[in-house]
C-alpha cells in the first residue's frame, strides 16, 4: 500500500500506523480505509463484457508488424486471457501468440 498525501496539508510526510495515518508535518490523523478493488471490465467492439476463456472473432482485418501479414476479419481466437495494458487480450491465433485490443474483436 502506498502512503497517501495528507488531506489537511497535502504533504507526503505521512507516518504509517497500524490503524490510521498521521501527518508528521501538521499532526493530522485519519483512518486507513481499504480501497475497494474494482474488477476490471473489458468490453468488445459491440459492448459485450469479455471474460477469461471466451472465444472472440476479429471484426476487421489487422496488419501484423510491417504489414506483410494480415489477420482477416472473422478469424477466431479461443480461450483468451485478459491482461493489463494497452492490449487487453492475450491469445493464440493459429498457434502464434498475439496481443489484441478489445475494440477489434467481438464475442463469438
Amino acid at each position: 500500500m502506498t502512503k497517501p498525501a495528507c488531506p489537511a496539508c497535502t504533504l507526503d510526510d505521512v507516518i504509517d500506523l497500524p490503524d490510521h495515518w498521521e501527518c508528521a508535518t501538521c499532526g493530522h490523523e485519519w483512518p486507513k480505509e481499504a480501497a475497494p478493488e474494482t474488477a476490471r471490465v473489458v468490453k468488445d467492439a459491440h459492448g459485450n463484457v469479455l471474460a477469461e476463456g471466451d472465444t472472440v472473432a476479429l471484426v476487421k482485418d489487422l496488419k501484423l508488424g510491417s504489414g506483410a501479414q494480415v489477420l482477416k476479419a472473422g478469424t477466431k481466437a479461443k480461450n483468451i486471457r485478459l491482461v493489463d495494458g494497452d492490449h487487453e487480450i492475450s491469445c493464440k491465433i493459429e498457434g502464434t501468440p498475439m496481443a489484441l485490443k478489445a475494440c477489434f474483436v467481438k464475442k463469438a
